[in-house]
Formats: structure tokens, sequence, C-alpha cells
């Protein structure tokens, strides 16, 4: 019996010694498995269920490169005692409750232990993810710590579907993306849109926390809506708590919060259980540029020398590679290095092998003519210009130099510069309803008077810009005051003078 109790004793003050050194044999802890999760505590989460190799072999993968050679990687778990676990979630600094209990350590071992390589990936996200939803969490004055939620939703994939439809590194639905003011349409999803998506779901955390007051609810509202957290309360006999009403939700919504706290926990301490994070190779530093007319990622890629899968990478809300300016401002993120180049060579990308990538985006042209007929130029909008009047100079209306340019009303200020499309013969592209009247065009008289002029007569289908195009050096604004025109309307058979020179 003396040997027994020394023998306990013996192994007991071993025990304690591995718990101080915060080391716990896994013998010594029955970890609960994936099936147990599964049918007693809840659903696991789709991002839980990512196919990690699948994910590394999208165009995630390019970006990626080897583990940080000083950081201790092994596919073993390290498991600690549960004191060492309160301890560590107590020191993190946080707004939201993070509770430790046996279930939260489920979900702390499901990660640390079986989604080892989930982890790594998500870590490496993090690194490019995190700091643009850190900067939105705190332009909304939410706790920080929100944004480990999105490992719970997507694993930071921004391009994630799920089974029921949910899109993006938030997992809206379709009908709730929309009430808080995402576009989603054949061109793009902006559930997939870290900033946008970002500034919705915090718009929701508001909502639902000005209804509960606690957040623990907020985020089970998140998964399952407060129609269901409701009924939870009413179920429990008006109890507030999470955990008070955790017997009440959906199966699948008991396990939401133990996640979000157990990623907030292995996202900190990853180090401590080997894991190590796979670095990525994603530029930090980028820059928005705002687009205003069709553009087409090859286009950007060709000419700033880009790979393309960078492109998708940085702007995941576009769903085929084109960026609609055409019909409203739109944003496209460059590394910040190439934004100044794309400003440099703006013309020329938005040109550069535009018939050929954008021919549904392009204005429409006459029937019959080619679409290799179609030019772009530029013009600077001078004080009191309106859209109506440098329509009338260049033979095209205001509707399309609005939809060209991405412009809401007729207005435009003093210095704009405006995109416009005009075939190379300056008359305007019609649709088939405006079709323009064909004729040859008369012999251009160059004789020039005492005055320095030579004379032209307008013909049917004329504009100011058609006919200066036949005098180089000569502008239709030249035109116009040369002629003392009010406006730039002219008619058939008036006789205009144009500068020798201009």
């Amino acid at each position: 019996m003396n040997k027994f109790l020394v023998g306990l004793c013996t192994f007991c003050a071993c025990y304690t010694l591995q718990a101080q050194e915060g080391i716990i044999d896994e013998q010594h802890y029955s970890i609960l498995s994936e099936d147990s999760l599964f049918n007693h505590i809840g659903l696991i989460p789709e991002s839980l269920d990512a196919d990690v190799d699948s994910l590394l072999h999208t165009w995630h993968v390019q970006y990626f490169s080897k583990t940080d050679e000083f950081c201790h990687d092994e596919e073993e778990n390290v498991f600690f005692h549960d004191s060492i676990y309160r301890e560590r979630l107590d020191r993190l600094p946080h707004m939201i409750p993070m509770t430790y209990n046996k279930t939260v350590r489920d979900c702390i071992d499901l990660y640390a232990a079986k989604r080892r390589n989930l982890i790594r990936y998500m870590l490496g996200m993090a690194d490019f993810y995190f700091p643009i939803i850190e900067q939105v969490l705190d332009e909304h004055d939410l706790p920080i710590e929100l944004k480990y939620l999105a490992i719970v939703e997507s694993a930071l994939n921004p391009t994630a579907i799920s089974r029921v439809g949910a899109a993006g590194i938030w997992q809206f639905m379709l009908p709730t993306a929309k009430s808080y003011g995402l576009e989603i349409n054949s061109l793009i999803d902006e559930r997939r849109d870290p900033v946008k998506a970002t500034h919705a779901a915090c718009n929701y955390f508001k909502d639902m926390y000005a209804i509960y007051g606690d957040w623990n609810l907020v985020l089970a509202s998140y998964n399952c809506g407060p129609g269901n957290i409701n009924k939870a309360i009413r179920r429990s006999r008006g109890k507030t708590d999470f955990w008070d009403i955790y017997p009440y939700l959906p199966k699948e919504t008991r396990l939401y919060v133990p996640l979000f706290i157990a990623a907030n926990y292995i996202m900190n301490y990853h180090c401590e259980h080997n894991i190590c994070s796979v670095q990525t190779n994603l530029p930090l530093a980028t820059d928005t540029i705002m687009v205003h007319q069709a553009l087409h990622f090859e286009q950007v890629a060709d000419l700033l020398q880009i790979e393309i899968e960078q492109l998708r990478a940085l702007n995941p809300q576009y769903k085929r590679d084109i960026i609609p300016g055409n019909t409203q401002p739109s944003v496209l993120k460059l590394p910040a290095a190439q934004t100044y180049a794309f400003i440099e060579q703006e013309d020329t990308v938005y040109t550069h092998r535009i018939e050929e990538l954008l021919a549904n985006y392009l204005p429409a042209t006459e029937e019959g003519s080619s679409s290799s007929r179609r030019e772009q130029i530029t013009h600077i909008a001078k004080q009191g210009e309106t859209l109506y009047t440098i329509a009338d100079v260049y033979g095209v209306t205001a509707k399309e130099i609005r939809t060209w340019n991405g412009l809401s009303s007729n207005r435009v200020a003093s210095g704009k510069r405006l995109r416009l499309y005009v075939d190379n013969g300056g008359v305007r592209f019609a649709s088939a309803t405006k079709k323009q009247e064909t004729t040859s065009h008369p012999t251009i008289t160059t004789q020039v008077d005492k005055e320095g002029f030579v004379t032209y007569t307008v013909q049917s289908g004329d504009s100011l810009y058609s006919i200066s195009r036949r005098y180089p050096g000569v502008t239709a604004e030249v035109i116009q005051q040369t002629n003392g025109l009010p406006n730039s309307n002219i008619r058939p058979g008036q006789v205009l003078k144009i500068p020798a020179k201009s």
C-alpha cells in the first residue's frame, strides 16, 4: 500500500511539473474527434472542410514561398494544460469575452491537431487581408478581434462559395448582401471585395449589437440570423447569455462562438503548437486607381508587366476579368509601384487590344461600318462647356460621353479630361436608327486667300471635328472661333473659313 501511495504521489508530481511547464502528453487528454464534435456539439463549418491542397493550387499558390526558416514547424501538435489555455486567452487584448471551457478546448484542438495545414494557409493570407479588415473595423469603431470571424466563415478565401451560395471572405448570402449595399451582377460580385464586404459586415455587426448589446449574441446572429437568436432566448425563458441559450440554438450555431474563440487563440499562439505561417509574396503595399472606362485585366497585364493571376488576387470582385468602368467609376487595385506606370500610360492601356478583349463593351457602331474605324480622342473641358456643347463639336451625343467617362450629369468641370470615340472620318458612331447619310467628300479647296484662309462648304453629315481632320494643325475649336459661331452647330451648304495654319 505504501509503495502504491509513493508511486501515485510520484506520478502526480510529474504530471504537475509537466502542467507547470505547459506540456501535457497527448495520452493525458482525451481529444474529441470530429465525429464527436459533429454529433454532440454542432456541425463543422464548411471553412474547416476546405481542401487545403486545392486552395494552395489555385491562383494563390504562386504567391507563396517556403515557411519561415526561423520557425519550428512540425506535424505533431503540442498539448497544454487547461490553465495554460485559459491564461493565454486572458492575455489577448479583447472586448469580446474569451470564455474558456471544454467546448472551446475541443475547437482549439481541432485547429491545432486536425487542421494544421489550414492554419498555415490562413496565417499566410492573414498577412495580406488582416490589415485591410482591421482598417475598416477601426473606421467603424468595432472590436478588432472581429477579424477572426473571417477565419471561421471562409478561411480567408475571398472567392469562397458555400454550398448554399454564400460568397466571399464574410460569406454573405445574396439577399443580405444587397440589403447592405453590395452590388452583384454578371461582372461584379462585391461580396468578394474585401473592403466593401467588410464595411457591410461591420454595418451588420452594429445593427445586431444595437439589438442585443452582447457580442457573443451578435456573432451567433451572424451565423443563424436574429430570428433564431430570439427563438432561443424565448425557449430559455428570457436568458440573454450565449452559454445559457446554447442548448436552444440551431446545431450549426452552437459551435460558432467556440470556434471564433479558438481562432483567436490559434492565430496568436500558433508557434507554441509548432505551426508556422506559409509566407505570402502578395504585395502588401498597394494603391487604387479609379477606372472610368471598360477595362480588361489583360490590357493592364500586357502593358504594366503584371501577371494576370496577381491582378485577380488583388481584385477578386471582378468575376470575368472585366472592370465595367464605363457604367460607373470602378476600383482597380495594383501594387504600389505599378500605379504610377498605369497613370503614365493610361490612354494607351485603355486602347490596347480593345476590340479583341472588349468587343461587347464598345459603344455601338454605325450599321455596316468597320469597328477598325473607331478612334479614341481626349478632350480637355474648357470653362463654360457642357457635355452638350462638347458633343456637338465631335458629332456624338452627351449620353455617349457620359457613358464613356462614367459621368452622372451633363455638367463638366473645367480642365477635366474626357474620352470620346469617333471614327477616322470624323462621323459619329451611331445606332442603326440614326444612320448617317453616306456621301463622298467634296474636293477640298486649298487656295489661300489674302487673309490666309481657305474656304470649305459644309456637306451633309459634317461636324466641326470631321472638317478639322481634313486640315492638319486645325482644331474644331479654332474653326468655331474663326467663323464666330455661337456654338458648334453647322448646316449643309454653309461656307466656313479655315485658317491655312493653326
